[in-house]
């Protein structure tokens, strides 16, 4: 058997990693397909190292673009990708564009394919993401999921039973793996932080950072807890960009570069809180005890509210102000493991890929 995996954008990496380790153990043959939807080498030639991936066999090189742009380019590259390395499976990861690109070409050619993260849902079809989530269980014939309010959420849609296998949550694996070499980098030194001394900001999403009125809000929000206590903010490219039509970021927000991803993994490690409108952050805050407070009215992840450690705040600078307050005080909640978070999540879905469920 033949695997061929596809990754587009940053969270893809770390989840297709311990994949690729478990199945190479088992002895199976594979493919990797960088589709380039993260084009900058900062936002993903690094991941590759930190994480021990081999270079991509194949890249497409895609870049930026509308969704239908980029979806389009995806779709017309991976469809000749597929004709000429003939995979006996394909394997895609998440929720990005590339993803639904990826699944729809294996559909329409009739290969099996398989989806890492399923069953996730916001119930918010504005999302983007929630749209490629959706459409691609739809069209895939394996649906491994995190957890079990995944399994739920397809049994509900009318998903059958046999094309769902509870595997439990990659990304925890590749956390497990790599926690204690991001721990000893020590990056927040390179930031005169101390641990617990600061807190990680992240903030990409559309809805938050292309609605000049949403980032307003947001930076209110935070140009506040900034008087507290450092924030330290690894910016997305096109964040920074729509920080500078704002005039900049509030007075004292350090701003960094996209960071690699132990250093990334180091700081959140030691972080007093995280402050996030991404999704995987949800995640590894529930595993590392660390408060997360998350800038959407919305989640994909509910576990992690039930669960771990994170908080809804939505976009409002009184309810965003008030949960940091509460953290800076003490007053936070204690994680729960969810099942199958124990960092073997790449070994069944190598169990299951290898034996073709």
């Amino acid at each position: 058997m033949k695997v061929l995996h596809v990754v587009g954008a940053r969270p893809n990496f770390m989840k297709i990693a311990p994949v690729m380790k478990a199945l190479d153990e088992r002895g199976v043959a594979q493919e990797l397909l960088h589709t380039g939807q993260h084009y900058d080498p900062s936002m993903s030639d690094v991941f590759f190292a930190d994480l021990g991936l081999p270079r991509p066999d194949l890249s497409l090189g895609v870049g930026s673009g509308t969704h239908a742009e980029q979806t389009a380019r995806v779709m017309l590259g991976f469809e000749q990708v597929v004709r000429d390395r003939k995979p006996d499976r394909i394997v895609v990861v998440g929720d990005v564009n590339s993803t639904l690109a990826c699944a729809l070409v294996a559909a329409k050619l009739h290969v099996p394919c398989a989806h890492v993260e399923a069953g996730l849902r916001s119930f918010d079809m504005r999302m983007p993401e929630e749209i490629n989530r959706v459409l691609t269980d739809r069209i895939c014939d394996l649906l491994l999921t995190p957890s079990e309010d995944a399994d739920e959420n397809l049994l509900r849609e009318g998903t059958e039973p046999r094309r769902i296998r509870l595997v439990g949550n990659v990304l925890i694996d590749a956390l497990h793996s790599h926690l204690d070499r991001a721990r000893a980098r020590e990056p927040w030194k390179a930031h005169g932080q101390s641990p617990g001394s600061y807190v990680v900001l992240t903030l990409h999403r559309p809805s938050n950072v292309d609605d000049p009125e949403v980032l307003s809000r947001l930076l209110s929000a935070l140009g506040e807890v900034r008087r507290h206590v450092p924030i330290l903010f690894p910016a997305h490219p096109r964040t920074r960009k729509a920080l500078d039509t704002l005039g900049g970021p509030p007075s004292g927000l350090v701003l960094l570069p996209p960071l690699g991803y132990l250093d990334f993994l180091g700081l959140t490690a030691e972080a007093k809180m995280v402050l996030t409108d991404s999704g995987g952050l949800q995640e590894e805050t529930t595993i590392l005890g660390v408060p997360c407070l998350t800038l959407r009215e919305n989640t994909e992840r509910p576990i992690t509210v039930t669960h771990g450690t994170n908080v809804l705040v939505g976009t409002e600078p009184e309810r965003i102000v008030a949960a940091a307050r509460a953290v800076l005080e003490g007053r936070v909640k204690k994680p729960r493991v969810p099942r199958f978070w124990d960092g073997k999540a790449g070994e069944r879905i190598a169990d299951a890929l290898a034996h073709g469920a």
